[in-house]
């Protein structure tokens, strides 16, 4: 029996003296056979097998009829075994090979182009492809993890001496598996400028290919997905544009294994107080902003106090709470012993999640409850473009993400809004981008205290955001996602004492919603933008 090692050297070493010690011949290219020998592990260099050197700088080593012939052909096949013996090809039966780190030096910074191009593997992706289209004969091995259980089956620990047809097969799909997600960030950094541009030039460039693939790495196994009876997993997306931030990177310092719904909770509070370059610290409820708060130079604990006082404290209550500045001991303290403001018990929530954590505040939040989830994640650039992804049955919607943030308003009343008011209003026009079409937010000197989600109308939507606020509506900004296409949701907005309000614009009755403007004296802008979110 005979095994070709290449690539990664983690375990090898031991590995090669696992396998020689069950009776295996090794043969190994230039780095694997340096590290076998210096840990006296005996074994032939490839160009022993081949009888040619490696060449043009390492790009040719094991690209050779002797090496993939040794590796294809089909044992007990007759013109194969005539073929191979007539060449005299010997039999390669375990490929253990892992691929050149080209994600990781790609992203690594500043990097020459040509070292890139370097890093595009093209022996060790045709020895795997090779080992794993005859898993009938041949084991193939990709990850290091897996030595020590084909060392035990080889041996036959927990059974007959050698690895079943379903073993080899498993192996044979993690390792096309790797290829498929090796070639796909090579695509993805070849494809980079239309990626980023949308440029559309010769081939099938652009943001939106023809053939899409996507590299992702399980992060976590999860207990279950969306509800107990289905299973669910978190992936991330292995990008070599880097990490875009977020829930991706997250880091969990304490408390209970994320779900499948404190990921999607988790990222709808972090992406809503990312939004923000103020400081900003916001409570949501099954991906809905229960309640924002912020201030050009706010403190987190006062933000945290007024966004939970004014907002919608009995929402808030076992929610995510998310802020984009790290946290301090005084914010620290408030989230341990605020209490409710409408039964006065001390609030549960399911996760903290925020840029960073400062020591003594995060070992005094560990002593709120064993439970709760106590996560960092990296904010990265909001303004950076990025692909979203939603399966339907059957497909994949792709679009890119929303990332209008910075909207010029055109003031289309005969009223024109305070300064103040337009602070608010830009805030109300953040927050309800976040919440589901159709979509209306109320904000009054930086909190907000009305929402209104998911409604199949929009005056529906501004009539549940006036009921939340109540009378503290009086003076505040209202914004809806998209137009407003009667005038009734401009009449609800100013009954409950909004002074302006911002919609898309472009509806066919919009001189109706301006003359209703007009007579109930409010203001009435529009951005041009929709923030529909469904």
């Amino acid at each position: 029996m005979r095994a070709l090692l290449a690539g990664n050297r983690d375990g090898l070493v031991q590995f090669g003296w696992s396998l020689r010690e069950l009776g295996w011949d090794l043969i190994a290219t230039s780095g694997s056979y340096r590290a076998l020998t210096e840990g006296d592990v005996e074994v032939s260099a490839i160009a022993d097998l081949t009888g040619s050197p490696e060449m043009l700088g390492g790009r040719v080593r094991t690209l050779h009829p002797k090496i993939h012939g040794a590796i294809l052909y089909r044992r007990g096949n007759e013109e194969d075994e005539r073929e191979v013996a007539e060449h005299d090809i010997p039999a390669i039966d375990l490929v253990a090979c892992n691929i050149y780190p080209f994600i990781e030096t790609v992203t690594g910074g500043d990097i020459d182009p040509a070292e890139a191009i370097e890093q595009i593997d093209i022996g060790g992706p045709a020895m795997i492809r090779a080992a794993a289209k005859n898993y009938d004969h041949v084991i193939t091995v990709v990850d290091p993890d897996d030595y020590d259980d084909v060392i035990e089956a080889l041996q036959g620990v927990n059974g007959p001496r050698g690895l079943t047809l379903e073993d080899r097969r498993r192996l044979a799909a993690k390792a096309f598996r790797l290829v498929a997600h090796y070639d796909t960030a090579v695509a993805e950094y070849l494809g980079r400028d239309g990626g980023r541009d949308g440029g559309e030039g010769m081939g099938d460039g652009g943001r939106f290919p023809e053939r899409l693939t996507i590299a992702m790495t399980r992060r976590e196994q999860l207990r279950y997905g969306e509800n107990p009876h289905q299973a669910g997993a978190f992936y991330t997306h292995d990008s070599v544009f880097g990490a875009p931030g977020g829930v991706g990177g997250l880091e969990q310092h304490h408390g209970k294994g994320m779900s499948y719904v404190n990921v999607l909770d988790a990222d709808a509070a972090y992406n809503l107080v990312c939004d923000f370059d103020e400081p900003a610290v916001a409570i949501i409820k099954h991906m809905s902003p229960a309640c924002l708060a912020t201030a050009p130079d706010g403190e987190l604990a006062a933000l945290y106090e007024r966004a939970l006082t004014e907002g919608d404290a009995m929402s808030a209550y076992g929610g995510i709470v998310a802020c984009n500045r790290p946290v301090d001991m005084a914010y620290a303290t408030a989230l341990r012993d605020v209490r409710s403001p409408q039964s006065g018990a001390r609030m549960l929530y399911d996760i903290l999640i925020a840029p960073g954590y400062e020591p003594d505040a995060l070992e005094h939040l560990k002593k709120k409850s064993k439970d709760l989830r106590i996560v960092e994640a990296p904010i990265g650039d909001p303004r950076r473009p990025r692909l979203e992804f939603r399966s339907v049955r059957g497909g994949v919607l792709v679009q890119d993400s929303d990332l209008s943030r910075d909207t010029n308003f055109e003031v289309v009343s005969e009223r024109q809004p305070t300064d103040q008011e337009l602070a608010d209003l830009r805030i109300a026009w953040v927050a309800c981008k976040h919440v589901r079409s159709n979509a209306v937010a109320f904000v009054l000197d930086g909190v907000l205290i009305g929402v209104g989600a998911g409604q199949p109308n929009r005056v529906g939507s501004a009539e549940l955001a006036r009921a939340q606020a109540g009378a503290r509506a009086t003076g505040a900004a209202a914004a809806t996602d998209a137009l407003i296409p009667f005038p009734d949701t401009v009449e609800v907005c100013a009954a409950a004492g909004c002074t302006v309000i911002a919609h898309t614009g472009g509806s066919i009755r919009d001189a109706d919603s301006i003359e209703a403007a007009n007579r109930l004296g409010v203001s009435l802008v529009v951005t041009g933008v929709r923030h529909f979110r469904h």
